[in-house]
């Protein structure tokens, strides 16, 4: 889909020929929408005849609007002139003409702000997500919708510039969006660890990246016995796939993203409960939103350096399989006992953590459907995001805030570690049910002590259940504005 900005006040957006057009109203604030004379005159006779209410949400679909050149009008209401609720209006405002035969969009609004960067993100994350359509295994997918072109009108060209930059991020942000959900949306028998890692060498090629995908022998030689004691319950074999960007100086250090990427889940011999099991599919979401970052930067090409780890294996139960009880040497040297082989997101981790260490990094972020206790405790609007550092916190939060991708930081107090305690090794993998979200950080944490360090569980935000069933991409979103805040 091709965006672009517009220099066209409220006053000539009746002569924009398109064929739809969608503008933005403010709830409650009659008196404020900033309308040209026919818009007004359509909008106040709505209002009267009670067809529309300046009420969140609410939106009003005319065909061939009088006094206007564009074939289809559609009013929409925004709880406020914010950009996550200009959003959520126009994707609200598209639902209404998505179904015709509208094959270019305008949107505007009536606010009397003017409309900034962030807004004009937004506009792209709201069509880039109602256009988006999984069909690899589904041949019988509805059509994509017809939508090939939206243009933001904004007051002048001062404002179209700034409003382009930001249709420029949100373009390379959606891209990246799209490739993390095409990845985990795939089936398990399709995206297997010899794909994401096929899928990671692709990306380097196109975008001039580095990658280096470690065999099971290369990890064996480092040392990575809890990723590995993983994997050898499944016939797919493993793969350590090591994407490195470098946008800037090679002394400057580089961010690093961890993504898990278990492909399929049963929970190995702690076997999982038959219901819903298909969807331990995207157990593999935090390595998807690595790959969907990294198309992101390469579109970018912001001056910083990010390193991509994606440790990447099955969990499955066969006579290899690892056992409850089993005690297992990680890369950093620390023993661990597993008690739970359904806790199977921190064991391939924490040895990725240790490897971390070799890029003397400037911060790492883990990213995992780590747990259903952070489901229990956030459900399905906020990432959970744990980490000691404080600034390192704030700047994930503030990411996530920018880029509607919202994240809650959660608590690390040292009194959590007490329930990681083993009589036969130097941790268990699990604690009680009791925090099972916050434990599964400090598991990690034990890991990380030569570098600042992060960990979202994206458990709750990286797919949805139900009808409206598949990836969301995040946080995609969140991770490529953390990367840009740090970039020179």
């Amino acid at each position: 889909m091709e965006f672009r900005a517009q220099a066209a006040g409220s006053q000539a957006l009746t002569a924009i020929a398109t064929d739809a057009l969608i503008v933005v109203l403010s709830a409650g604030e009659a008196k404020a929408q900033q309308l040209a004379p026919a818009l007004a005159s359509l909008l106040n006779d709505a209002l009267k005849s009670g067809d529309l209410a300046l009420k969140t949400g609410r939106t009003l679909y005319i065909h061939r609007p009088a006094g206007v050149k564009a074939q289809r009008l559609v009013f929409v209401v925004a709880a406020d002139t914010g950009a996550k609720a200009f959003k959520a209006a126009v994707g609200a405002g598209y639902a209404a003409i998505k179904q015709g035969g509208a094959k270019q969009v305008v949107v505007a609004s009536a606010f009397e702000a003017a409309l900034g960067a962030t807004h004009a993100q937004a506009l792209v994350a709201a069509l880039s997500d109602a256009a988006y359509v999984y069909r690899h295994t589904k041949p019988s997918a509805p059509a994509a919708p017809m939508l090939a072109k939206a243009t933001l009108a904004v007051a002048d060209a001062k404002a179209a510039k700034a409003v382009g930059e930001g249709l420029a991020r949100g373009q390379a942000v959606a891209a990246g969006v799209e490739l993390a959900r095409e990845c985990a949306n795939r089936p398990a028998n399709h995206a297997t660890p010899s794909f994401l890692a096929a899928e990671a060498k692709k990306l380097a090629k196109a975008h001039g990246f580095k990658c280096e995908v470690l065999e099971r022998k290369d990890c064996e030689k480092l040392g990575m016995g809890s990723f590995l004691a993983v994997s050898q319950g499944s016939e797919q074999p493993p793969k350590f796939i090591v994407l490195r960007y470098e946008g800037a100086a090679k002394t400057a250090a580089p961010i690093v993203l961890v993504g898990k990427g278990i492909t399929f889940d049963t929970g190995g011999i702690s076997i999982k409960p038959s219901a819903e099991m298909d969807e331990m599919k995207f157990d593999m979401g935090g390595a998807a939103s690595v790959l969907g970052t990294f198309r992101a930067l390469g579109e970018l090409k912001p001056r910083v350096n990010v390193v991509g780890l994606i440790p990447s294996c099955e969990n499955m139960p066969d006579g290899r399989a690892i056992k409850p009880g089993d005690v297992v040497t990680s890369m950093s040297g620390q023993t661990i006992e597993i008690l739970n082989t359904d806790a199977e997101g921190r064991l391939i981790l924490c040895d990725a953590l240790t490897y971390a260490e070799r890029f003397k990094p400037a911060a790492v972020v883990d990213i995992a459907t780590l747990t259903g206790a952070c489901v229990i405790a956030l459900g399905h609007h906020r990432s959970g995001l744990f980490s000691a550092d404080d600034a390192l916190a704030a700047s994930l939060q503030a990411a996530g805030d920018e880029s509607f991708d919202l994240a809650w930081r959660m608590p690390l107090d040292d009194e959590y570690e007490e329930a990681l305690k083993s009589n036969f090794a130097d941790m268990g993998n699990v604690g009680g049910r009791a925090g099972g979200a916050i434990t599964a950080a400090m598991f990690l944490k034990k890991f990380t002590a030569k570098y600042p360090w992060a960990h979202l569980d994206i458990a709750g935000t990286a797919w949805k259940s139900g009808a409206a069933k598949g990836a969301t991409g995040r946080p995609v979103p969140l991770l490529t504005h953390f990367v840009l805040s740090k970039a020179r």
